[in-house]
């Protein structure tokens, strides 16, 4: 069994999808990407998770973050499961789901959790930057639904902070104030930093987020 640790090339596969085979590195390309799975198709919390994340491609892709999702069930299953996504959720799935019937993918991302369960997928997320590597990894049981609210503050931070010597505080949405990096001596954070910064300790020191105008 696999370990994806963060930091790590998120393994390449190639797998049929409810949007037709996808080659999973060359399908994100320059894109960001949120691979995240399902225990199964025509299941309650899922069909709800699925709704919401049909509602958010639109700030995903403000984002340049292609979403993809996983169930260990076939092509035909999740087609027609979409309607019923659809239907109830009051939305288009717009995004394509992984059929993972051999259970390959699930297996090469350590999806399978034999103390959960023995054949079906976790709830498990992996954030992938633009070079491919793992930049966020959470994994809920079966029972709880994910929240994608928290998930597009991750990105948020993990696009800013891949760009800027900062770090972002608890509970931190975009527009607040950020963690300037440790590495930075105070000296220099004018510089560096000129909309102005605020001291609160030798070791912390924050400063107005840096890539808005």
């Amino acid at each position: 069994m696999a370990t994806i640790r963060l930091g790590d090339v998120a393994p390449d596969f190639t797998a049929d999808s409810t949007e037709g085979t996808i080659n999973f590195h060359d399908w994100l390309g320059e894109s960001w990407g949120i691979l995240f799975s399902h225990p199964a198709d025509y299941t309650p919390v899922c069909t709800t998770e699925l709704g919401t994340v049909a509602k958010y491609t639109e700030e995903f892709a403000k984002r340049n973050v292609k979403v993809v999702a996983l169930s260990v069930d076939g092509v035909a299953s999740h087609n027609g499961w979409i309607g019923d996504i659809n239907e109830t959720q009051n939305t288009t799935v717009n995004f394509p789901i992984i059929a993972d019937e051999d259970r390959k993918v699930s297996e090469l991302y350590d999806m399978i959790h034999p103390n959960a369960d023995s054949k079906l997928t976790v709830r498990s997320v992996f954030v992938i930057g633009n070079d491919k590597k793992v930049k966020l990894i959470i994994t809920y049981p079966a029972s709880t639904g994910r929240n994608f609210d928290e998930l597009l503050r991750v990105v948020d931070s993990l696009q800013l902070t891949a760009y800027h010597k900062v770090a972002t505080p608890a509970n931190w949405k975009h527009g607040e104030d950020v963690v300037v990096s440790p590495a930075i001596a105070t000296e220099d954070i004018p510089s560096l930093f000129p909309k102005g910064h605020k001291v609160v300790k030798p070791y912390l020191r924050t400063t107005p987020q840096p890539n808005l105008d």
